[in-house]
């Protein structure tokens, strides 16, 4: 060995996790084998005692009890060499490549030996070690990242991002990323069963889990019986009727793409039932327009609950219910309004509104003219910050260079790294905001069409997003008072109901003249209408 002065001691260190950062890391006997291959080839014994073996994951420091026994052995000078098979074994975060290289600036460990490459106490080597640590570490968290956000976006697209529940099955064969749970043939009849049960109401879960258990033979895919808190889990899980949570107690509800166990009838029924039987009730259910309004009286938020009633017949109907929360005045006097009378005054507010086709024509064309003004300014601030980000990504190439050569010291390599990345992050998210400024403009004019294009079928006919759209378009300041759902005209999102008067009276002023006349002179009257200018 070079450094003649200090007897070397080696010691080995082998480490593999079970996590996926490590599929394809050699086993730890494998490490072992090269190990013994790197000593072979240096002439250096390794005594038994002094090679540490463990699968523990590297992200987190502290968590690996073989390593801190490495360090305390470094630190006693029982040894002064590691032979590993890569450095990223020895590390994936900063804390413990910074305690590796301080024990190298003191003198305690001599050498890192991979089969690649020796570590010593030079600038370039500890330059190199710390590299490639950090590379591993940057490689773990970008996996982490992507994988996050590949099941935020599969959720997002209906996919439930999670194992199948039980009825339903993992589809082995689908691509990956576009996997949808499928139905099991065999155990999907027999919980939509359990769920005919549980809705007659003369059964409790206790007896419906002992029914499938012992009557019907009902079996997990692992084999093992159906267990009673599996059952309750199938009665309180939004998923049987086609809907999820994304993350857990995130507030984020998506639709699923899945074929449904149950409708949302259904459930509302099931959790009706528990309920009764004082088992809690998810608060599962999204209503179309909460946290839209306020009271009239006190200026609290509208709030809204289902409440179902159940006649002697048998039959159970399910009603919404809007009212004040009264968390500002509890003695406030303002009672509650059922959903199919409130969604009858919104559709009476869209009916008012009349929109003359010479409209449609106008505003496509005022549209297309101010989206091709927002291109080009987005356009020139791509333009503008082009230059900046690569200058950034230029001084980052330099600085490693710089820190690769010995010019600056690991001090000076980090505080100029830090500031170079929060520089490019900056400029990243410039380019994410301008790239996001046309999809900003075209929903500003899509909230418009909305109801020049057949608003009251939409809000009648669409999904909970569509109508929330078209209530929070009419209005910003939604007032519920006695009953009575107003909207302050002069503070809405697109005061169309203002537009629309406007655009009818000219229409009218114009109707003796030609299609195409009219047009012309439709178009210069409203370019000049003070109204149609401030909307």
């Amino acid at each position: 060995m070079e450094n003649k002065t200090v007897k070397m001691i080696y010691g080995g260190y082998h480490r593999k996790s079970t996590e996926s950062e490590d599929r394809q890391v050699l086993s730890i006997d494998s490490q072992i084998d090269e190990g013994k291959r790197i000593a072979d080839s240096l002439g250096i014994k390794v005594k038994p005692e002094h090679i540490l073996s463990e699968s523990k994951s590297a992200k987190v420091t502290g968590k690996r009890l073989k390593f801190q026994q490495m360090l305390s052995m470094i630190e006693r000078g029982e040894i002064n060499g590691i032979i590993v098979w890569h450095a990223d074994r020895l590390s994936r975060n900063a804390m413990d490549s910074a305690l590796l290289i301080d024990l190298i600036d003191k003198g305690k460990l001599i050498e890192i030996v991979t089969p690649a490459q020796t570590f010593r106490n030079t600038p370039l080597d500890k330059f190199m070690f710390m590299f490639q640590c950090s590379q591993a570490k940057m490689e773990n968290d970008k996996k982490g990242v992507d994988v996050t956000r590949g099941l935020h976006k599969k959720a997002s697209l209906g996919m439930y991002p999670a194992p199948a529940p039980v009825g339903y099955k993992n589809d082995k064969y689908a691509e990956k990323g576009n996997k949808v749970p499928l139905v099991d043939a065999e155990r999907f009849p027999l919980v939509r069963k359990m769920i005919d049960l549980m809705l007659t109401g003369n059964y409790t879960v206790a007896e419906i889990w002992r029914i499938a258990r012992n009557e019907w033979g009902f079996t997990m895919p692992s084999g093992k019986k159906i267990s009673r808190p599996t059952v309750y889990r199938i009665f309180s899980n939004p998923f049987y009727y086609g809907r999820y949570e994304y993350p857990l107690r995130s507030g984020k509800w998506y639709d699923a793409i899945h074929t449904p166990m149950m409708d949302v009838e259904e459930y509302d029924k099931i959790q009706f039932i528990l309920g009764k039987k004082g088992k809690p009730r998810p608060k599962s259910h999204i209503f179309d327009f909460t946290g839209m309004m306020h009271c009239g009286e006190c200026g609290a938020s509208i709030t809204a609950e289902t409440k179902i009633k159940r006649q002697k017949n048998g039959n159970i109907h399910t009603y919404v219910y809007y009212h004040c929360t009264k968390r500002i005045n509890p003695n406030c006097t303002q009672g509650s309004i059922e959903e199919k009378d409130l969604k009858k005054q919104i559709v009476a507010e869209i009916e008012s509104i009349e929109i003359p086709p010479e409209f449609h024509s106008f505003a496509m064309k005022w549209f297309k003219k101010e989206n091709e003004k927002e291109i080009d300014g987005r356009n020139a601030v791509i333009k503008a910050n082009e230059k900046a980000y690569k200058a950034c990504l230029a001084k980052i190439d330099g600085l490693t260079d710089m820190r690769a050569g010995g010019e600056i010291s690991a001090v000076e390599f980090a505080e100029r790294k830090i500031k170079f990345l929060a520089e490019k992050k900056q400029l990243d998210n410039l380019y994410g905001d301008t790239s996001k400024r046309v999809d900003r403009w075209l929903d500003t004019a899509d909230n418009m069409f909305t109801f020049i294009e057949n608003a009251k079928d939409k809000f009648e006919n669409g999904t909970i997003q569509t109508r929330r759209s078209i209530l929070s378009t009419l209005g910003s300041d939604l007032i519920l008072k006695d009953k009575i759902l107003s909207i302050d005209i002069d503070k809405s999102l697109f005061p169309i109901k203002r537009v629309s008067k406007e655009a009818n009276a000219i229409s009218k002023r114009l109707e003796p003249l030609k299609t195409i006349d009219k047009q012309r002179e439709f178009d210069l009257l409203c370019d000049k209408n003070p109204v149609m200018r401030r909307r």
